[in-house]
């Protein structure tokens, strides 16, 4: 693996403009080129981590109250008019709390 001298971000293999291939930085227009055959040998595949739900996850929908609000996503005419909802301050204490809307029949979560 290679950084780049740069800004210090891990560099990607890339396809050169001449048929071979280089290191490039996905930040900055830093280029490194590749040695003789100009080839890479070993690809290795990085794996991701996986996120935590920044709100919750599941637990954070466990005995909140509902509201009469419409669904955008429910196709069926008779359903999607009510929501469970909570309140979050995402922002500065100066903004308004952002409401977050999850739908009693679909699933569906929307904010505002």
């Amino acid at each position: 693996m290679l950084f780049c001298p740069t800004c210090g971000n891990l560099l990607m293999v890339e396809a050169a403009t001449r048929g071979g291939q280089r290191f490039a930085c996905q930040t900055c227009p830093y280029v490194h080129p590749l040695g003789q055959g100009g080839k890479v040998t070993k690809a290795l595949t990085l794996q991701r981590k996986e996120v935590d739900d920044v709100l919750g996850g599941a637990d954070a929908w466990v005995n909140v109250d509902k509201a009469p609000v419409a669904c955008a996503d429910c196709k069926d005419p008779g359903k999607g008019k009510e929501a469970y909802f909570f309140q979050a301050q995402l922002r500065s204490a100066d903004e308004p709390m952002t409401v977050f809307y999850k739908c009693v029949d679909c699933g569906f979560r929307w904010n505002e």
